[in-house]
């Protein structure tokens, strides 16, 4: 692992990178016809994602959920990044073939290609959608596939994974387009659960896990556990408060889904702590009592110094 964030200079340069990868995601799928070499542009930003990964993983999830969960704004491209992410890390605790990998992944940041806009829309949309708007949303899948044949993407089973994120699908079906269509309902459904919208605000990341994992949802069940180990119950990025009182961001993963390393950002009384206090909770009190949703912390955080202490958890 490369310890890459020792200054408020290379946070910056960091928080670039995905911030680049992002926005040429986003014009890729607000624009696909426009686009040049799309399939090629998505495989492009596949590798990019996979090297921002490589450098640090709990770098990149701290960003991301960052990201997904204080604001609406460019909500379809944050969405269709963070859940390839996950699809890569799942990918990688279920072995799955490098193909199915491939597959899986760029189909996560395809799915939405035919409601982009729209996705946007809905995020910042205070009422219900309109009867014209849920039509567009139920044709979604079908109509992406149509796009991205047009755009030239070949991989059938790509293309299935796109027409099937929606369909009733279980994860011990023998058709890999159908048990891979699960795995990306499951954590599409995870990272919807923790972005905000203006109609709502978005939930704890522990609260939209444990949905999938002790819900009523049937059979979509069955990845929580490993989106759970993946992650851990409290990811990087997302804030907690402490047993004594005190708010904490997360800021690596640590040997068990509930013990993270934190750093302590805001005390008992509610003040922004300077100088952030680094807490492997798996080391003693206090414990983590709850999770909290992003938006329930308005105050400034100094993410380059929460990231420094992190960097340094990890020598």
């Amino acid at each position: 692992m490369s310890l890459i964030v020792q200054s408020e200079d290379e946070y910056e340069d960091l928080l670039g990178l995905w911030s680049d990868l992002e926005s040429g995601l986003a014009m890729a799928l607000l624009h696909p016809g426009s686009t040049q070499e799309f399939a090629q542009r998505i495989e492009q930003y596949d590798h990019w994602m996979q090297d921002l990964l490589k450098q640090d993983t709990d770098v990149g999830l701290y960003l991301l959920f960052q990201l997904a969960i204080k604001s609406p704004v460019g909500y379809s491209a944050s969405h269709a990044l963070m859940c390839a992410v996950l699809c890569d890390l799942i990918a990688q605790d279920l072995a799955l073939p490098r193909a199915q990998r491939n597959s899986l992944v760029r189909a996560a940041l395809t799915m939405n290609v035919a409601m982009t806009e729209l996705q946007d829309l809905l995020a910042n949309q205070r009422g219900r959608p309109s009867f014209g708007q849920q039509a567009a949303i139920r044709s979604h899948a079908a109509d992406g596939v149509l796009m991205l044949v047009d755009k030239g993407i070949t991989d059938k089973l790509w293309l299935k994974i796109v027409k099937n994120h929606h369909a009733d699908c279980a994860p011990d079906d023998p058709d890999p387009p159908r048990s891979l269509a699960h795995v990306l309902q499951v954590i599409d459904r995870y990272a919807a659960m923790i972005s905000p919208r203006q109609s709502r605000e978005g939930r704890s990341a522990t609260d939209s896990a444990q949905s999938l994992v002790t819900g009523d949802a049937g059979h979509l069940n069955a990845v929580g556990p490993a989106l759970v180990r993946i992650v851990g119950l409290y990811p990087p990025g997302t804030f907690v408060q402490l047993d004594d009182g005190e708010l904490a961001i997360v800021t690596r993963r640590g040997l068990t889904p509930y013990q993270p390393d934190v750093a302590i950002v805001i005390d008992q009384k509610g003040h922004v702590i300077r100088s952030p206090r680094l807490h492997p909770t798996a080391q003693g009190q206090p414990g983590i009592s709850t999770a909290l949703a992003g938006t329930e912390v308005q105050e400034r955080i100094n993410h380059h110094l929460i990231l420094q202490l992190g960097a340094r958890s990890a020598s």
